[in-house]
């Protein structure tokens, strides 16, 4: 499993020591991605084959865990999973803990794919951010906003989008990008090097909000279809 990778030079991500440093470091000076970075104990590969989730999009609660038989290695990845958990809750946001055996490809979203496979941004109307982490399977994959472009912004795509909306390229055009999340995802240009997360590691990085001081953090879900389960921790 590749490990925390960014590009030489990249100058958007900064590591960070603990929970509480990866929590009050404010976003600035271009810097979008923090990253504790971790290598964890414990057995994952245990706790997913016990839970058994192959198909579509498990959430796991802290009742299951507790309730899997596992040996003192998988007991060691329970806690920590317990841990981080809480550590998120208590900071205030909600994680959700999902066993992923395939996410829903969007087979239907036109000239712009929509699904978590395509490089995107999340965004929220007020203040906020991403955590993430995951503990077993491919990690998520980052891109730099240097070597990536809305698709929105494409000429060709744009051109499909405005045949669709059936309407001039006007306010009211920008609020169907927004409406239907086009404006949020993005293309990498042919040179682009696309960069892993890492297993074990706990992120924040930067969304789109109003106000936001940095660009949004670029990434993407990896391909489980035909890999392993993926056990990620999102907030």
């Amino acid at each position: 499993m590749l490990p925390f990778t960014p590009p030489t030079g990249y100058a958007r991500i900064k590591r960070v020591n603990s929970f509480q440093e990866l929590v009050t470091t404010r976003f600035a000076d271009g810097v979008n991605a923090l990253c504790w970075e971790r290598t964890l104990p414990g057995d994952f590969a245990e706790v997913v084959a016990l839970l058994g989730g192959t198909e579509g999009i498990n959430t796991i609660d802290e009742a299951r865990l507790l309730a899997l038989p596992v040996s003192a290695a998988g007991r060691t990845a329970v806690d920590i999973l317990r841990a981080d958990h809480r550590l998120l809750r208590d900071h205030g946001v909600d994680p959700v803990l999902n066993c992923i055996g395939a996410y829903p490809r969007d087979e239907d979203s036109g000239p712009v794919p929509t699904d978590v496979f395509s490089f995107h941004a999340d965004s929220a109307p007020v203040e906020a951010d991403t955590f993430l982490c995951t503990y077993y399977g491919a990690p998520s994959e980052g891109v730099r906003n240097e070597e990536a472009q809305r698709r929105v912004d494409l000429p060709a795509t744009r051109a499909e989008l405005l045949k669709l909306f059936g309407g001039d390229d006007n306010e009211a055009f920008r609020a169907y990008l927004n409406e239907n999340c086009y404006d949020l995802h993005y293309a990498p240009h042919a040179s682009a090097q696309p960069f892993s997360f890492g297993p074990g590691n706990l992120w924040r990085i930067a969304i789109e909000y109003p106000g936001c001081p940095v660009p949004p953090c670029i990434h993407r879900a990896p391909d489980t279809i035909s890999g392993q389960p993926r056990l990620l921790l999102i907030a």
